[in-house]
């Protein structure tokens, strides 16, 4: 068993698009046409035929009450990992990229967590 697809919630498709794949350098997977939304994954560039992240509308009810939840306490909806996140910080800020925490060394990873502008934060991990 392995893992096929994760979600994040998004509060605009397009955007997240953008987001994904020109900032944080995703590639686009999948886009099928679904009425008013889209079936649209992204995955590393590493990886193509790995886990595909599903960039969801956000338009379930229990989504904002989570995500905002969420984003008060800090808590990222998910975590990407990276070969140092020290680089990718800086690269990631000097793109515009909204952190809330800068990297920060804990034991054997040191992560750091952005904004994704569309509603989510996300760590990214680097473990030594």
């Amino acid at each position: 068993m392995k893992i096929h697809l994760s979600s994040v919630f998004v509060d605009d498709q397009d955007k997240a698009l953008r987001f994904y794949t020109e900032v944080l350098g995703f590639v686009k997977k999948a886009e099928v046409p679904l009425g008013e939304h889209r079936w649209l994954t992204v995955v590393s560039p590493e990886d193509p035929d790995g886990t595909e992240l599903v960039l969801e509308p956000d338009s379930h009810p229990a989504v904002e009450p989570y995500r905002t939840a969420l984003v008060a306490d800090g808590i990222p909806l998910t975590s990407f990992a990276v070969e140092d996140v020290h680089a990718e910080f800086h690269r990631l800020r000097g793109l515009g990229v909204r952190f809330t925490q800068e990297p920060v060394e804990m034991g054997p990873v040191t992560t750091a967590v952005l904004d994704d502008t569309c509603g989510n934060l996300i760590q990214l991990a680097q473990y030594k």
